[in-house]
């Protein structure tokens, strides 16, 4: 659930794609359970290719403001520590 003001959270969604605001709230949405993400992972429940999620992610990343996204590891693809 986001902490983050409403104008706020509609101010960055306005300035994504559609692609990226759909990965912000999937990470959103997820990050209280967990905190590593795959790029493959996000790609599969997303219904996109590992190498769009990673296209987007610094879009991503610069635009949230009620979570941190950082590229953790590469080892089998790459993996985003994110935290609320």
């Amino acid at each position: 659930m986001s902490t983050a003001h409403p104008d706020a959270v509609a101010a960055e969604s306005t300035a994504l794609t559609p692609k990226q605001a759909r990965i912000l709230r999937y990470l959103r949405e997820n990050a209280a359970d967990r905190t590593y993400f795959k790029s493959r992972l996000i790609a599969d429940d997303l219904g996109l290719s590992a190498k769009e999620v990673g296209a987007n992610m610094g879009a991503v990343a610069d635009a949230a403001t009620d979570v941190d996204v950082e590229k953790w590891g590469y080892s089998s693809g790459t993996t985003w520590m994110v935290t609320a």
